[in-house]
């Protein structure tokens, strides 16, 4: 069953670029991986520095897989020092 997920992520004050830029770099990668049916990425014209994802994956274990993806991987490593806070909702369309 197709896996839907979307993330919200906001950048720390002053973090906004930077976050914006390591963002765009998980787009590429992530949409050649197995199972991705989709992976968009939106900026908010709202609020400075707010993200978000929406994902389309044919399975749950293969976002698994996904999240434990070396470009991942490595966002997780600089999270803390971008990312002030963030969302995940994971789901099934209905």
């Amino acid at each position: 069953m197709p896996l839907t997920v979307i993330a919200t992520l906001k950048a720390k004050a002053g973090k906004e670029d930077a976050l914006f830029s390591v963002l765009q770099g998980l787009i590429a990668p992530t949409r050649a991986e197995k199972g991705c049916v989709f992976y968009d990425m939106h900026k908010s014209e709202d609020e400075e520095g707010l993200f978000m994802f929406t994902e389309e994956w044919e399975s749950r274990p293969l976002w698994d897989d996904h999240m434990a993806s070396p470009h991942l991987t490595a966002f997780s490593a600089k999270q803390d020092d971008l990312v002030a806070n963030w969302t995940l909702f994971t789901g099934q369309k209905v």
